[in-house]
């Protein structure tokens, strides 16, 4: 977004500002400033420069050799230009002068035997547009030695800014100024839209007719009658030339002037070429062939929001004029346009044409609604003074069914809590209101905030907060050694899903996306299926009663392209009936969702330095306690083996939380696989999410680096092979000290020099204090208590001894 900082101040103060702390406040309200470029800078050493004699060049048929006055001197130039005459005023470039398009210094010459000391410029050596038919002739009232940069209106600075997609309300001038009057604590100003009485409406020469209101929801349409097309005024045109728009004539520049004004697009038809003063807002249909103001036939899509008269296409809605309706040297009255059109609408069929305009880039981002009337009178307030134009008394302005504007809840302590520290509530809903956003009732520790609809990226609470904290400043967050938050900690239930998926995908699973309905026997298998009422074929007759046949399925097929190593998740509904008993009402069947996970064929291929390994049981072990570590849940939850079959398993292990079973899963019976023709190993785990919904997580909290050192223990017993090493490390964890904070098996062995029946464990203890470093004397003590202890309780001899 180019910003012309002389424009700026029409609408904020900006005496006593310096163009750095316009820079640094910009930035902190979040629109980042990419360059700034001071035009009178470009300019330094060009004058207004008098010709007072030209003669041809004696040595040279196309050069003319001349004498230039810059107010205090007099020069010899040589000028190549076919338009160069004695008595010009010209754009004279002093020796020293670097001129823009091409970034040369001006030195003292020899052409063709004649010295040169400077040069007459065209207007695209200057860079004002790509002219370079001969030189730019000014002006004669103007003064020679007149600073150029003034003269041409490049007495300003320019302002790169980066917006974000977010932020559509600062596609403009007003947009701009408002954010830095808040950031500035200054008045903020929007022009008054006045126009002389006419004496007539414009719904006495216009219809106006929305026929897709979804893709127009707003149409304004206002009347201006005997205009004069003609230049611009200076003023105009140095408003557009400042930020690189080229004049055309005073109805087009006053168009592209509000358009970054306020961001909101206009379009100006010539009212006499619209067919029986009709405009009607419809898709494209059939008619796909249409001739764009740049003289290009364009293929329209059929669902193309387009501008149509009572005969024909005049418009592609929000992308570009029709030229068969365009403004002319002969126009004599205006109908102005001035809508909203839907994002994606204008977004789709910019994309389909392949066109990018000043008007699609604001309106795929979102205009202000609310501004529509308004810009259409701006438009029409100009034209009344710089085309003589008489303006309509009243707009046709269709609008069926209003936008409402959010209303969000911000509560003060929320606001602090999420900041860190204390905003007073004063200044909250001041912030607020300096935003433009309505307040409402205000309570104890929260106030209604209204949104208004240029603000269409602000949705939630957390938005303001946001909104809040970058007008506040981020430089302006105290420098505290430590911020205390309290974080969520219920798993929510809407996010339960995708955070999910986000875990599962970063250990490396694939998603699966499989058909939630089963044939009667598959959804009778797996549990008590309920039959739907109209359905499309057998196979599909029933609501599925788990996620494992699909996700059999889908191994099934990969399987049949030769993928045979596969690790993938689901995550769906499922439906069971309660009873065997028909159905009558919602509390006769359940409805939860479920993941199930699978993993099958190798995880690791053969490689040089290793053989290839199959999934195991132990794969899907470390996947599940994985899957609850990042899910910050594996405190809450138990995980407890099985070695005989349950459910549709020959072994496995069970997630239990709070007494409740809610996963199951391990190497899948083996006449299961066969019947989704699959011959080799899989093993599934299904998890209730519908009950992880009331698991709360655990609290994230900080802890310091440590900054004393660990002390480190290992010790091997063996044991009776039936004894479990996760009650080794129960008892372990229960008779030792606070000293000891974490516990390894890091070893098992079998093996006949061990004895029959027998099995060696290894673990490794770690000991250490937050708060001092331990002695050796301290752990060895805590260390020889373990040993005797395991001894005693499991029947266990210490290897080595």
């Amino acid at each position: 977004m180019i910003v012309s900082l002389n424009w700026l101040k029409e609408y904020v103060d900006l005496d006593g500002v310096s163009v750095e702390e316009i820079e640094e406040k910009l930035t902190i309200a979040g629109l980042e400033v990419d360059e700034i470029i001071d035009k009178a800078a470009m300019l330094e050493n060009f004058v207004v420069g008098h010709v007072t004699e030209c003669g041809k060049h004696p040595n040279a048929d196309k050069l003319s050799l001349c004498k230039v006055d810059d107010g205090r001197e007099i020069f010899d130039v040589v000028c190549g230009a076919p338009n160069v005459a004695e008595g010009q005023k010209v754009a004279f470039a002093k020796v020293g002068a670097v001129i823009p398009n091409g970034g040369f210094t001006i030195k003292k010459a020899k052409i063709r035997g004649e010295h040169s000391s400077g040069m007459i410029c065209a207007e695209d050596e200057l860079g004002i547009s790509d002219n370079h038919d001969g030189i730019m002739v000014l002006d004669e009232k103007l003064e020679p030695g007149a600073p150029l940069a003034g003269v041409l209106g490049y007495d300003d600075v320019i302002i790169d800014i980066a917006i974000t997609p977010n932020r559509p309300d600062a596609l403009s001038h007003i947009g701009v100024a408002r954010d830095l009057a808040v950031m500035l604590n200054r008045e903020f100003k929007k022009p008054e839209v006045n126009t002389k009485p006419s004496g007539y409406l414009s719904e006495n020469e216009i219809s106006i007719e929305i026929k897709n209101r979804i893709g127009c929801p707003r149409y304004v349409g206002l009347v201006v009658k005997d205009v004069k097309i003609a230049p611009s005024p200076d003023w105009l045109q140095k408003r557009l030339t400042a930020i690189g728009q080229r004049p055309i004539n005073n109805v087009v520049d006053v168009t592209n002037f509000v358009l970054h004004e306020t961001g909101q697009p206009i379009h100006a038809f010539d009212l006499e070429q619209i067919g029986e003063k009709k405009i009607i807002i419809r898709d494209a249909g059939d008619d796909s062939d249409f001739v764009t103001l740049d003289s290009k036939e364009r293929k329209l899509p059929p669902d193309a929001l387009m501008i149509a008269d009572g005969e024909r296409n005049v418009a592609i809605a929000g992308v570009m004029g029709g030229e068969n309706s365009e403004v002319t040297e002969d126009t004599k009255n205006v109908l102005i346009e001035s809508a909203y059109f839907d994002p994606s609408s204008v977004r789709k069929t910019a994309k389909i044409l392949g066109m990018s305009t000043d008007a699609s880039y604001r309106f795929e981002r979102g205009v202000d609604p609310e501004n529509t009337l308004w810009a259409a009178r701006r438009v029409a307030q100009l034209l009344e003074e710089v085309a003589g134009g008489k303006v309509a008394d009243e707009a046709v302005d269709v609008y069926p069914e209003k936008l409402k504007r959010k209303e969000i809840r911000v509560r003060f302590s929320r606001v602090n809590r999420i900041m860190g520290f204390e905003i007073p509530a004063d200044k909250i809903v001041s912030i607020c209101s300096d935003l433009h956003f309505g307040i409402g009732s205000r309570e104890d520790d929260s106030v209604l905030v209204e949104i208004p609809l240029f603000r269409p990226d602000i949705e939630r609470e957390i938005d303001v907060i946001e909104e809040i904290a970058r007008i506040n400043g981020y430089n302006n967050i105290p420098g505290v050694e430590r911020i205390w938050n309290i974080l969520e900690n219920r798993i929510d239930q809407t996010e339960l899903a995708e955070r999910s998926r986000s875990v599962l995908n970063s250990l490396g699973l694939f998603e699966a996306l499989t058909n939630s309905l089963h044939n009667e026997e598959t959804a009778s298998f797996f549990g008590r299926g309920i039959k739907i009422i109209n359905p499309q074929s057998i196979e599909m007759a029933y609501l599925r009663t788990s996620l494992i046949p699909g996700m059999l399925w889908t191994i099934g097929k990969n399987l049949k392209v030769r993928e045979h190593d596969l690790a993938l998740y689901e995550i769906g509904n499922i439906f069971n009936k309660k009873t065997d008993n028909k159905i009558k009402d919602f509390s006769d069947f359940s409805e939860e969702t479920h993941l199930v996970m699978g993993l099958s064929g190798k995880y690791t291929d053969k490689e040089w330095f290793a053989d290839a390994r199959n999934y195991d049981i132990f794969d899907l072990k470390g996947l599940i306690e994985d899957f609850t570590e990042d899910m910050q849940i594996s405190d809450k939850v138990r995980i407890e083996s099985f070695s005989e079959k349950k459910s549709f398993f020959d072994y496995g292990f069970e997630m239990t939380f709070k007494k409740q079973v809610i996963g199951t899963g391990g190497k899948l019976s083996g006449d299961i696989p066969a019947k989704f023709d699959i011959k080799q190993d899989i093993f599934l785990f299904d998890i209730s999410l519908s009950a992880m919904k009331e698991i709360k997580k655990s609290e994230n909290k900080f802890e310091e680096l440590l900054k004393y050192p660990k002390i480190i223990k290992d010790f091997a017993f063996i044991f009776s092979k039936n004894t479990d090493s996760g009650e080794i490390i129960k008892a372990i964890r229960s008779e030792s000290s606070k000293l000891l904070k974490n516990i390894k098996l890091f070893d098992i062995f079998e093996g006949s020099g061990l004895g029959k029946g027998k099995k060696s464990l290894a673990f490794e203890l770690e000991f250490y204090d937050e708060a001092r470093t331990l002695t050796d004397e301290e752990v060895d003590k805590d260390f020889r208590k373990l040993i005797e202890m395991i001894k005693k309780r499991f029947n266990a001899q210490l290897r080595g001894e």
